[in-house]
């Protein structure tokens, strides 16, 4: 579940863009750590090219910075970016899934239960990249039901900038257990058509994730 799935066979870029963000993801490419273009291209068997046009679009997202002296390095997770992030997403996805709900039919509320288990089967095989692919894939097939493509397409881009930090999440066994409880809850509201309660779900699950994550950059913070 790892590989993006595309209508077309995907670009260097798209394919170099997609392996940086399992490495960052699965701390692979860790807080701090230089980028090294040749060795990288070297290793993903491309040009520099599309690594330094994969580079490009993971500095606007501020998982990578760039000086003149060091080159690209990974950036190091603050707790004020993920605050501000996750800020914005609880605005754009309450409005999501407000509008989402009542047009939710038998067949979509059987595909989101069978993302739900795809969330739960990865996370009993440990793997990171996975639970948090799966994640995305069901709260997207949530938002993207609010058939509003320009509010969908900006939830990306937020989730994009803050995919490092939910895999300090689910690095937790016990996080993981409560991800699985917290998509039932949601199931359960979206069930019953119940809009209200689906956007209180939604702020409790991302609340959790947040304090959860705070705690653990404050505590631990993350070094290569």
């Amino acid at each position: 579940m790892t590989a993006a799935i595309f209508s077309k066979p995907p670009t260097a870029q798209e394919a170099v863009l997609a392996e940086m963000r399992r490495l960052l993801v699965t701390g692979e490419l860790a807080p701090g750590t230089p980028i090294r273009q040749e060795a990288l291209a070297d290793r993903l068997g491309v040009s520099r090219v599309p690594v330094r046009e994969a580079l490009k679009v993971l500095e606007g997202e501020g998982h990578v910075e760039y000086s003149a002296h060091r080159g690209y390095v990974v950036a190091e997770l603050s707790v004020e970016d993920l605050v501000e992030v996750y800020r914005l997403r609880e605005l754009l996805e309450a409005e999501a899934i407000r509008v989402a709900v009542p047009k939710l039919r038998a067949a979509d509320l059987i595909t989101l239960e069978q993302a739900a288990a795809e969330v739960t089967a990865a996370g009993k095989r440990a793997d990171l990249a996975d639970v948090t692919a799966a994640n995305r894939m069901f709260h997207f097939l949530l938002f993207d039901a609010a058939g509003l493509p320009r509010l969908s397409r900006t939830l990306r881009q937020l989730w994009d900038a803050t995919d490092v930090y939910r895999s300090v999440y689910f690095a937790l066994p016990t996080n993981l257990q409560r991800v699985n409880d917290e998509h039932d809850e949601l199931m359960a509201a979206l069930q019953a058509g119940d809009a209200k309660a689906a956007i209180a779900a939604q702020a409790a699950h991302r609340a959790h994730s947040v304090e959860a994550v705070s705690n653990a950059l404050t505590t631990q913070p993350l070094v290569g």
